[in-house]
């Protein structure tokens, strides 16, 4: 750590000082005039993180700590809420701005060091909005505790911090046989971050408290309903997929920690929430999203179930062999799937095994941190995705209930010929679960 962040690290552990819960749509000075602080540095977090390189639920992990960091300065400050470290002392006054300025650098220069450039022009240009004095010099202090102690408690935990970012790692082997994960065209990339399922969970007790039952079997006749829906609905060249189940499909194709993070923004804005209520908020969504992510690229990597490319098409498999089985691969043995030569999904298939689906977990986890968040099932939120472009932000779809989101997730990645049907609807599970035991455990209100 330089000697900059170092000075600003202040002995700040204590008892909480409570002044007060704020609730759902009360607004803050700043929401009247823009963005609040934690909304400006949670689009700058993003910047960073997903800007690094970093693999999706890795984003969601090294967000998790900016946004854990946020929140404990802004609970030490404000009250309201139970904190998720240790509680921390606030002198009376102290900025609650400036401590969100002062976590987020914090915890975003020690894991990026490489974007220091960046993130000291941002804290300058944050800090010129928060008066001059005593109460920004203790709001920087209380946020500066907040990040070096988020730092400490997620030392050890797993992370293969970069750079480089999006590594690959050793991970338990499958013998070759039908059924199991091989590489996938058309890059044949190495597999996605296996690391991530071995990542100590931020609530959840363990990485596999959640995991699924096995996927079906190849001769049960769940395994052929899957099998067919996605070869006829999921394939590129499809003719009985319509345009809207194609838009649908790409919608999902957008960067997931963008996308939920804009969507922290975009409530924050149109709903007026204060400065602890965004921060709630974002820690929620991010900290929620990471342990799904964890869980499923845990389960992921633990069934090794194959995509569908592989299933359908058995000369998919690399020409000059992935290392995982024979080269052209293995046949399911069930006469009522039959094999198509050249089969290829309509979305790039992800460079990781299939069973669980990650988007239905995580969607779904989404889904429920909103209706507890919101106090309703009945979400009425409009969610920004991709449109014909990977990875941008410009469609827009408006979901009125929780099960809406998880019912367009489960039908967008058997579009998409990525996944079953019952990877996805075990993802979803897989992910309620997961955000129903982490928000029984965190972000609770206290007296």
């Amino acid at each position: 750590m330089n000697n900059r962040l170092r000075g600003r690290r202040a002995s700040l552990l204590g008892v909480l000082s409570l002044v007060g819960g704020l609730v759902v749509g009360s607004a803050s000075p700043a929401a009247a005039s823009g963005p609040n602080m934690v909304s400006r540095w949670d689009q700058t977090a993003e910047n960073v993180v997903v800007g690094s390189g970093a693999q999706q639920i890795e984003s969601l992990i090294y967000l998790s700590y900016t946004q854990l960091a946020v929140y404990d300065a802004v609970v030490a400050i404000q009250g309201g809420y139970a904190p998720y470290g240790a509680a921390l002392s606030a002198p009376a006054g102290a900025s609650a701005d400036a401590a969100v300025v002062q976590a987020a650098y914090e915890t975003l220069a020690y894991y990026f060091p490489g974007s220091l450039a960046v993130l000291d022009a941002a804290r300058t240009t944050t800090l010129a909005d928060v008066p001059d004095g005593t109460a920004e010099s203790d709001g920087l202090d209380v946020g500066s505790a907040a990040a070096q102690q988020i730092i400490a408690l997620r030392t050890g935990d797993g992370l293969h911090a970069g750079p480089p970012y999006a590594t690959t790692s050793p991970f338990p082997h499958k013998d070759p046989a039908p059924g199991v994960w091989r590489l996938t065209p058309p890059a044949y990339a190495a597999p996605q971050i296996p690391w991530t399922g071995d990542v100590r969970p931020f609530i959840t007790a363990s990485a596999d408290q959640f995991r699924p039952a096995p996927p079906p079997a190849l001769s049960s006749a769940a395994w052929v309903a899957d099998f067919n829906e996605v070869k006829l609905l999921g394939q590129n060249s499809s003719t009985v997929r319509t345009t809207e189940q194609t838009a649908i499909a790409r919608f999902y194709t957008a960067n997931v920690p963008r996308q939920w993070n804009t969507l922290v923004r975009d409530l924050a804005e149109s709903r007026s929430l204060s400065l602890l209520e965004t921060a709630r908020l974002a820690a929620m969504i991010n900290t929620v999203g990471a342990d799904a992510g964890i869980a499923v690229m845990n389960a992921k990597y633990h069934f090794l179930f194959w995509r569908p490319t592989t299933a359908i098409d058995p000369d998919s498999v690399q020409a000059s062999g992935d290392g995982f089985g024979p080269i052209p691969g293995f046949d399911d043995g069930n006469a009522a799937t039959v094999e198509v030569p050249g089969w290829r999904s309509l979305i790039t298939t992800p460079n990781h095994p299939e069973y669980p689906a990650a988007h239905g977990t995580i969607t779904s986890a989404i889904a429920e941190v909103l209706t507890q968040f919101l106090g309703t099932s009945k979400i009425n939120v409009l969610i920004h995705g991709a449109d014909s472009a990977t990875n941008n932000l410009n469609a827009v779809r408006p979901f009125a209930k929780a099960n809406d989101l998880r019912a367009d997730v489960i039908n967008a990645r058997v579009w998409g010929g990525v996944h079953y049907r019952t990877s996805t609807e075990t993802g979803v599970d897989l992910g309620r679960s997961v955000a129903k035991y982490d928000l029984k455990h965190a972000f609770e209100a206290v007296p």
